[in-house]
């Protein structure tokens, strides 16, 4: 396998969205390559006993994950999750196929180590990803993965709970956890369903469906009865507005928030040029730049909540010690996205070691221990 250092000067001479369709492609039929998912763990996986943590009754073996859209229809979670992560997040998916906005809508900015896109939820559909996803859990039962669910781009705002139930109900049985993604910046009017009301709305009619699961749907030992409920939070909201979503969740009873989404601010942006004509390029930012909004909001979300509600931290995390200022400050779990772009697969064993290290320096025995250290309730 050769070294990221020498792949990326060529996936960086293509477009972004080209480049990384490409590493997918090759991911995905690598992996059917015999000895290739063996010959993957070996380079990058690296575990220890003090990461592993116990969320939603299940155990994973490390809190560091693939943040949902870089897989959008799970088409190379195997090779993925081989790379070393603890568990991976599918999507955006809707219940019907889409393509997404017009190209090009992926942009990189290498001086920031940042990302602008304005996707759009292209994916093909949540009767593809769940076809992908039953092959999937036939052949790798107790890998933790959750699915990020979205509305159509064409469905009104006040038949959104609708869109998330449909795609919800065609993956339900496959996924360990699901996110509804009303922070998106990109499909327009999707933030609005991040007022208290249309919230609870949207998580009580996916809460009742959850309840009425049906058994017999429970196809894979590594699967639970009832998926837990997340909702997927945006860097943008004011201190009111983050008060807000945290009383909806407890309210409607979501298990969890990941915070964050995209931003649509540009503040951190010293060098706005790069692949993007200007840092006005529309579309949602992520990477370093979001790294600190990222940070305060899974702080202050850990406060509204009074710690009762499991927290993902996602936002400009390319190092071990910004994944632990994460968990300091009350996320259980972290996920990668733009720092992978960057810094390549080798990036999550560097993490892992880096997060042992900090734990046994700080003398707590295990990450459990770590978590909100920094935001006492």
């Amino acid at each position: 396998m050769a070294p990221y250092s020498l792949l990326k000067p060529l996936l960086f001479a293509l477009p972004a969205e080209t480049a990384h369709r490409l590493a997918m492609g090759a991911l995905a039929v690598g992996c059917r390559v015999p000895g290739v998912l063996a010959m993957l763990r070996r380079a990058y996986g690296w575990e220890h006993p003090s990461l592993r943590i116990r969320v939603w009754n299940r155990e994973f073996s490390n809190p560091v994950g693939l943040a949902a859209g870089f897989d959008k229809d799970g088409v190379a979670l195997a090779p993925l999750l081989a790379l070393g992560f603890g568990f991976a997040e599918a999507g955006t998916v809707t219940p019907r196929p889409q393509a997404g906005n017009p190209r090009p809508r992926l942009f990189r900015l290498p001086g920031e180590e940042a990302l602008i896109n304005r996707m759009g939820f292209n994916n093909a559909g949540a009767a593809a990803l769940a076809g992908r996803l039953r092959r999937f859990r036939a052949a790798f039962p107790a890998e933790i993965v959750g699915v990020n669910l979205g509305k159509n781009l064409d469905t009104p705002l006040e038949e959104a709970a609708g869109d998330y139930i449909s795609a919800y109900r065609a993956v339900a049985g496959l996924a360990d956890y699901l996110v509804v993604n009303v922070s998106s910046p990109n499909t327009p009017g999707l933030r609005g369903l991040q007022t208290r009301a249309a919230l609870v709305e949207i998580l009580e009619a996916l809460s009742a469906d959850l309840i009425d699961f049906p058994p017999t749907q429970k196809q894979y030992p590594g699967t639970i009865d009832a998926p837990p409920l997340l909702v997927k939070v945006s860097p943008d909201l004011d201190q009111a507005g983050l008060r807000e979503i945290a009383a909806a969740a407890l309210e409607a009873g979501c298990d969890g928030l990941i915070a964050t989404n995209t931003t649509l601010g540009r503040d951190g942006l010293n060098d706005p040029r790069g692949e993007a004509t200007s840092h006005d390029e529309a579309g949602g930012l992520s990477g370093q730049p979001l790294h600190q909004k990222a940070l305060e909001t899974v702080a202050s979300l850990r406060r509204f909540s009074e710690g009762k509600l499991t927290l993902i931290g996602v936002g400009g995390i390319a190092s071990a010690g910004q994944a632990y200022r994460f968990i300091r400050a009350g996320a259980s779990l972290v996920q990668l996205y733009s720092g992978l772009v960057y810094q390549g697969p080798g990036l999550v064993r560097r993490i892992k070691i880096g997060l042992a290290e900090r734990l046994e320096r700080d003398g707590f025995s295990s990450l459990r221990e770590a978590v909100g250290a920094d935001v006492p309730l």
